[in-house]
């Protein structure tokens, strides 16, 4: 069986600051840990040492058995890649390396048949071919494929043969995410890192995954922001806060309570500290004053230093951290009492023709497995639907959006001005600009504050440490809040939000659910996370057979 060991571990930041240390904790035989804490404080940072991407120069991190990886942004490995070249990314080293030498190889042999099948060098490149299928075989590689023909098989319903080819661009982010973890959990490597592995699955999918992790008998170490996959799968939690971490012996559902137990022993212990501090430091001010005119208790005056010293050496005991503070002032306004109203609108391809009014006001869960049509109605909205109405104003980020091919009808109401937040955050004007510019410069926003007025907005969202630093580098996290706050300062009346929960830790997604109950105005969103489902009134399902119905609760296993 396999396990990790991270003992001490340490990691500065290019820029000089110390992003955690003295970090510990054990991934036992089987165990599942789940890496919980706030965007940028670290997890995915340790996740990628303990994988061997980052170099450990502080503290020791110990492994036994196979690694497997999957990373956050698994599958984007370049625009041309294949399902063969995303397998191969997740395979062992030694079956990774054999398999892209099998691939070039061929790749030089069938080059230099079409170029004469008899020449010299059409039979050197046979020969390297040869010699690289033995290798393959010897790594391994017979196995990998029945694997990956089992794998292909459940998740596109297709053997490996007819899909290895097909460019991982075609699938979906969920198939994407399913294919990756069908391959690590059937796998050979004992242990497992996946960072937020539950992003872009449906909740069937998601269902799926916890209990594939709870029978699995592999050691993982996972990082969600799933508040209910944590709660079904995990059965210890290590917080990464306050510039270090801590462990909890137990599951999700008791780790806030044992969250505050401990800030509460932190701050009792800091006031002890603080009382005895200033105990010591008044003995040796009482000895000196003492000490000037009698010579006799110098001797005590110098204890009483020596003593306040050491314990000063000591340090204090640890600070609990700070809890974010972030407030979303989602304002809204008032809008015509039908914000949103559907006749006979079909989705090409997609849905079967279906009607539909949204109120104002009201809270909206659109339901229902990947694939079904959710996003595609989302951007029709966000781009006025099928009659834009300029008197709505300009719409939100919709410029980038792609053009929603339907029929039938879809029309927003008086002064019903959408805001629309995308899944994959595919903003690419903003890739290259700082928070700071885009708040300050102002982008199609055209805010007009100046660099005080945006750094007291950025603070708000916790974002002000990363006001001079581009949007393209910040985390998913990161940008999920940013492209909120984007939203707050557009005056959008109408929120289509596309799983806005998917990067944002937990206490963001706390923020929005509070920002949204004040928001007065309309809230539209696509969500497969089951516990921000439960802040909705209405739900409306997207179903397989190509049906689009309202539910009165929500309804996840569809066909």
């Amino acid at each position: 069986m396999g396990y990790v060991d991270v003992a001490a571990v340490g990691h500065i930041l290019p820029d000089g600051r110390e992003l955690f240390a003295d970090v510990s904790f054990r991934v036992g035989e089987g165990s599942k840990v789940a890496l919980v804490g706030p965007n940028g404080a670290g997890k995915t940072t340790l996740l990628r040492m303990v994988a061997g991407d980052l170099p450990v120069r502080s503290g020791v991190v110990a492994r036994a058995g196979g690694l497997g990886v999957m990373r956050q942004f698994i599958g984007m490995i370049g625009d041309e890649s294949t399902l063969a070249d995303l397998a191969l990314s997740l395979a062992p080293p030694a079956l990774r390396d054999a398999g892209r030498r099998l691939g070039e190889t061929e790749a030089a042999m069938r080059a230099a048949e079409a170029h004469g099948k008899f020449s010299n060098a059409a039979g050197k490149a046979q020969l390297a071919y040869a010699d690289a299928l033995g290798a393959w075989g010897e790594a391994g590689g017979y196995d990998a494929e029945v694997l990956f023909d089992t794998v292909a098989t459940i998740v596109l319903g297709q053997p490996w043969d007819a899909v290895r080819d097909r460019p991982v661009r075609t699938l979906s982010g969920g198939q994407q995410k399913r294919f990756a973890l069908e391959l690590l959990l059937r796998g050979p490597d004992e242990v497992l890192l996946l960072d937020e592995p539950d992003n872009f699955l449906d909740v069937p999918g998601k269902r799926w995954l916890e209990a594939r992790l709870r029978e699995s008998t592999k050691s993982v170490l996972y990082v969600s922001h799933d508040r209910e996959l944590l709660a079904q799968s995990a059965d210890r939690v290590v917080a990464v806060e306050g510039g270090s971490a801590w462990v909890h012996p137990g599951g999700f559902a008791s780790w806030y309570e044992a969250r505050v137990a401990r800030h509460a022993r932190l701050d009792e212990l800091r006031r002890r500290w603080d009382e005895e501090h200033q105990k010591l430091r008044d003995l040796v001010l009482m000895y000196k004053q003492k000490a000037a005119y009698n010579d006799g208790l110098a001797s005590r005056y110098q204890a009483a230093q020596t003593r306040l010293r050491k314990f000063e050496e000591a340090g204090p005991p640890p600070v609990p951290p700070k809890d974010q503070d972030i407030r979303m002032r989602l304002a809204g306004g008032r809008t015509g009492k039908r914000a949103v109203i559907c006749e006979q609108l079909e989705l090409d391809g997609l849905t079967f023709p279906f009607d539909l009014e949204i109120w104002y006001g009201d809270r909206v869960a659109v339901l229902g497995a990947n694939g079904t049509g959710k996003s595609h109605f989302l951007r029709l909205l966000a781009r006025g639907g099928t009659d834009p109405d300029p008197a709505n104003g300009p719409v939100d980020g919709a410029g980038a959006l792609a053009p929603v091919a339907h029929d039938g009808m879809a029309r927003l109401g008086a002064r019903v001005r959408p805001g629309h937040f995308s899944q994959t955050h595919d903003r690419p004007e903003l890739m290259s600009k700082t928070l700071v510019e885009i708040l300050w410069r102002g982008d199609e926003h055209r805010t007009g504050m100046d660099r005080h007025a945006a750094m007291g907005v950025l603070s708000r969202y916790e974002l002000a440490a990363q006001g001079d630093q581009r949007f393209g580098t910040l985390s998913g996290g990161q940008q999920a809040r940013f492209l909120v706050l984007l939203l707050e300062l557009s005056g959008a009346t109408l929120l289509l939000l596309d799983e806005p929960t998917d990067n944002l830790d937990l206490a963001s997604a706390e923020a929005l659910e509070t920002g949204l109950n004040a928001f007065e105005g309309t809230v539209i969103a696509v969500t497969h996370d089951r516990w921000f489902t439960r802040s909705f009134d209405r739900f409306v399902l997207f179903r397989g057979d190509n049906e689009v119905v309202e539910t009165p609760q929500p309804v996840w296993d569809v066909g």
